[in-house]
């Protein structure tokens, strides 16, 4: 099992609402003394929040469905029913969540930072809450909402203040280990590396961290060798320091060729990303390729290596890089590099902080309802695999009432066909070209509910029966399949028994045909 994850899939789903209950309140000489029925309680919601404690997605590799708590129904004697528990699941610092279809949502970079992923469902009303002076006495409630179910992607991006990248077993964990507390594998083969690790190094009164990414080979943009899982982990970094093999035996590598590999690997990645990782305005950050660079040449505790480093240092300071020569087992020119990185470092924290200063976030609300002349629903006409020619109702309001209405109940489904007119639905349907008999289809084409269409007028006192009846629907329902082919039978009989019977008479001359009468 790996013990380092930083990329899941998470399937979460909020919880459910609870039902609305239908109740009249009964007490001694009040037998009826009105509705008392409550609503249910709401569904809990999924969230995810940014955690310093946290350093990988092992969690959610291994349990990868979360729910949050459902809500309970409402009851009689006015109680609501109880919310349901949200679900908060830690994640690491720089942990970016994205939709099913590459959509970044958030971009937890900040200890704090939270995010709803998925939202639970509301409660449903009872009784009580949907009495009005049309309804006193309503005799039914509305259902609660399921809560939202999607699938998401985790992807774990280190927050670090330095990189180090460079070829396997250029020296970068030994470097990391000798500037900081950290204790990663080291070792004389390469590879060595299979996660990255974190450090974190002081100098003088700066503290920053440092990130030692798996080592890097020619093609690791595409996917070879470890680079493509990792070489996300360099997107936060503010400098990237290139760590040079001056003590190589391979053949057809110098400290040289190697910082050019590097270089195009690094700019082939970043052509790669997307704008919400490489737009300034976004980050907080240069592009990548923009960032500044250092260039350490590593290993010059050995005489051939430090003699190499000599010969290449003039190059590399001539292309306006700053260069360090450095052993990480001598500690020699540790120092230097430690200070030199936190001036860097420092001085990227401030045109960060500038730069988000100058931000100002821009929030324009999404039209709700029919606020400013936008419809609370659109009408479309489509070919139904079943039903044929339907007219297809999509909004969110129109949908969601179709998901509170409990359709055993007349007059809960006389109250729905009220909010559809009141929404301003049948204004839309008119406008398509709809007319009375219609087959209408609210919501997806799976899952959806059809239903004929009937233009009436609002429901009104008079139109009220006992409770949990609607005259508007006492005598209607929708055919089924069956009732309408032996409705058709019925019709195309009853017109051959009516010409035999012309053909009867006739043949008995009772009637003859007028186009063969001749003038007298």
């Amino acid at each position: 099992m790996p013990s380092f994850i930083d990329r899941v899939v998470l399937h979460v789903a909020g919880g459910d609402g609870g039902h609305g209950c239908t109740s009249i309140h009964r007490e001694k000489f009040k037998p009826l003394a009105g509705p008392d029925g409550g609503d249910g309680g709401h569904g809990g919601s999924v969230i995810l929040a940014a955690d310093p404690r946290v350093t990988t997605l092992l969690t959610y590799h291994r349990s990868p469905h979360r729910r949050a708590g459902s809500g309970t129904p409402g009851q009689g004697g006015w109680h609501r029913g109880a919310d349901g528990e949200d679900l908060e699941l830690p994640v690491p610092l720089g942990t970016v969540v994205k939709d099913s279809d590459g959509t970044v949502l958030a971009d937890l970079t900040r200890a704090g930072d939270r995010v709803v992923v998925a939202e639970g469902g509301s409660g449903g009303r009872g009784n009580f809450s949907l009495a009005s002076p049309k309804r006193k006495a309503p005799g039914f409630h509305l259902l609660g909402e399921p809560g939202d179910a999607r699938d998401i992607t985790l992807e774990l991006k280190t927050v670090a203040d330095v990189a180090l990248v460079g070829y396997p077993s250029s020296g970068k964990s030994s470097l990391i280990a000798a500037m900081s507390a950290a204790r990663p594998k080291i070792a004389d083969y390469p590879f060595t590396t299979l996660t990255p690790n974190l450090g974190v190094v002081e100098a003088g009164e700066v503290r920053y961290t440092m990130a030692d990414v798996p080592g890097l080979i020619p093609g690791a943009s595409q996917g070879k060798g470890l680079g493509l899982e990792f070489l996300r982990h360099i997107e936060r970094c503010a400098v990237v320091v290139h760590v040079l093999d001056c003590a190589t035996l391979e053949p057809g590598r110098d400290p040289l060729s190697d910082f050019d590999t590097i270089e195009a690997e690094l700019a082939a990645y970043a052509e790669r990303l997307g704008r919400d990782e490489t737009d300034p305005a976004l980050t907080g950050l240069p592009p990548l390729m923009e960032r500044p660079r250092v260039v350490v040449l590593n290993k010059v505790d050995v005489p051939e290596a430090a003699e190499l480093a000599e010969l290449v240092e003039a190059d590399l300071a001539g292309r306006g890089l700053p260069v360090f020569t450095v052993s990480a087992v001598s500690h020699a020119g540790l120092s230097a590099l430690s200070f030199a990185l936190a001036e860097l470092v420092q001085r990227a924290r401030e045109q960060a902080s500038t730069a988000t200063a100058e931000l100002r976030p821009i929030i324009r609300p999404a039209p709700v309802g029919r606020r400013g002349g936008h419809a609370a629903a659109t009408v479309a006409v489509i070919q139904h695999p079943v039903e044929g020619t339907v007219y297809q109702v999509r909004g969110q309001k129109p949908e969601r009432w179709v998901r509170q209405t409990d359709f055993s109940n007349d007059e809960a489904v006389g109250y729905l066909a009220d909010r559809l007119a009141a929404g301003g639905v049948e204004d839309e349907l008119a406008k398509a070209g709809a007319h009375a008999g219609d087959t209408v289809l609210i919501g997806d084409v799976e899952g959806g509910v059809i239903f004929t269409w009937e233009p009436s007028v609002t429901t009104g006192a008079e139109l009220l029966g006992a409770r949990g009846t609607d005259a508007r629907l006492e005598d209607r329902h929708r055919r089924t399949n069956a009732e309408r082919r032996e409705h058709y039978h019925e019709r195309m009989d009853a017109k051959e028994a009516a010409r035999q019977q012309l053909r009867d008479e006739a043949a008995e001359g009772l009637w003859t045909d007028a186009t063969t009468w001749e003038d007298a």
